[in-house]
């Protein structure tokens, strides 16, 4: 880092610094080792202790500037939505989100930087008083191409920055960035920046969550408990996937969702292999089905699958929904601090063992993803890649564990998913619908 920086600027780096040496600790009623993690509701009151925004932010960029300040950069441009999120404290429509024309920029004083689409970075200047003034910005670099680069946009970007790493005395150090288009890319190479990949700096960041982030976590997984009941109850023969998914998605926005991701419905044949969609299907009696829901509350994400039989079910179903059981139950019971990612995916079954040549075609049924305000944060847990590189699993870790198991008929399939905090005496599950058997919605 360069050491020509100002009073000022060392000043917050040291705050900083600081601030994350002590991150906010949990507070004694929210000692989640020791009692049930909260989902207290979707409003704040004056009578209970529930999510702390602002210890949520500076959290956030606590954490972000500790990842600054453990590299060899200057500054972070960042362009990963999650991000942008993670260090300014902003969001706007989702629509947005693979435009690739919202970036932020993190530089030693610790005060972001935010360019974003048009009106948007006055309301930021309204709205979000922790932005220091002059620092929320309207930018535009092109809309993934769709305005040429040789109009300029991203010509004139890349100079502007230049010019507040220079005024920030690091321009000559590396710059950061996690995602980035390849013409951008150049623009800044041609300008003479030393750019560097630090997508996992920030992944790294993001990995360890806080009471607050816990907290939201929580609650976005108690809505999709009650959103599961509202589908058993409508789960009979007659009705189709895609009508299901409008069912949740309706009742989750309801419930306060800020964004419905995605929602997997897939029954009867369409089990085995698992499509990772939903169709038009109308669901049969006997049918196996089942469903992953996927939004956030206040950016927090869940990723949770339930398998339901439809009226009646058979003993294959019965057998490959003990078998998916039985691999979760086991994965639950060896999550603790310090345990290895190679440790937990050793006790999934081998691709092979359950019908797919190779790991790779297999990915993403024995598994296990990071959850925060991306849908696969860190770690990732899977034959594919914790054999050989495994991660330390570590106390305030939330990630979600999901097994397969397709049945012999070659029909059905079982699909769970469970979404677990970290504690220091084990794991704590988030996901509450019932999941020990297989539930047979609406039974003759």
């Amino acid at each position: 880092m360069s050491d020509s920086l100002s009073t000022d600027q060392a000043a917050a780096v040291e705050t900083h610094a600081s601030r994350e040496a002590a991150p906010a600790p949990l507070i004694p009623a929210l000692d989640f080792a020791n009692r049930q993690i909260p989902a207290h509701g979707t409003m704040a009151v004056d009578f209970e202790a529930r999510v702390d925004f602002h210890r949520l932010r500076d959290y956030r960029l606590g954490r972000a500037m500790d990842a600054l300040n453990q590299s060899e950069c200057g500054a972070f441009l960042l362009f990963d939505f999650y991000n942008i999120r993670y260090v300014t404290q902003t969001w706007i429509g989702g629509a947005l989100g693979d435009k690739m024309s919202r970036y932020a920029l993190l530089m030693p004083d610790g005060n972001p930087h935010i360019w974003d689409f048009g009106s948007a970075a006055k309301h930021h200047r309204l709205f979000a008083p922790w932005l220091e003034e002059g620092h929320s910005h309207a930018g535009m670099l092109g809309l993934r191409g769709a305005i040429h680069p040789e109009v300029g946009l991203m010509k004139e970007a890349v100079t502007h920055i230049k010019n507040m790493l220079t005024d920030a005395g690091v321009v000559n150090d590396p710059i950061g960035v996690d995602i980035v288009e390849p013409a951008f890319l150049f623009e800044m190479q041609a300008q003479g920046l030393d750019v560097r990949d630090i997508q996992q700096d920030m992944l790294g960041a993001r990995a360890i969550k806080n009471v607050d982030e816990i907290m939201l976590l929580s609650q976005a997984a108690a809505m999709v408990d009650g959103v599961y009941q509202n589908i058993v109850d409508v789960l009979k023969p007659g009705i189709r996937e895609n009508e299901i998914v409008a069912l949740a998605a309706k009742r989750l926005y309801e419930l306060g969702s800020d964004q419905v991701e995605a929602i997997n419905s897939v029954s009867g044949e369409r089990c085995n292999p698992h499509p990772h969609n939903f169709t038009d299907k109308i669901i049969r009696p006997g049918d196996q089905a089942f469903f992953d829901i996927i939004h956030s509350f206040n950016g927090y994400r869940t990723c949770y699958y339930r398998t339901f039989s439809v009226g009646s079910s058979n003993h294959f179903q019965h057998d490959a929904y003990t078998k998916a059981r039985e691999w979760m139950d086991a994965a639950i019971a060896k999550v603790a601090p310090g345990v290895g990612t190679d440790e937990v995916a050793a006790l999934w079954p081998k691709a092979t063992e359950f019908g797919f040549p190779n790991e790779m075609e297999a990915f993403g049924l024995q598994f296990g993803h990071g959850l925060g305000l991306g849908l696969h944060e860190r770690p990732i847990i899977s034959r594919l890649n914790s054999m050989t590189n495994p991660v330390e699993i570590q106390e305030g870790m939330v990630f979600a564990l999901e097994t397969y198991c397709p049945a012999p008929d070659g029909i059905s399939a079982a699909r769970i998913e469970e979404e677990v905090v970290v504690t220091k005496n084990g794991a704590q599950v988030l996901t509450r619908f019932p999941a020990q058997e297989l539930f047979v919605a609406n039974p003759y």
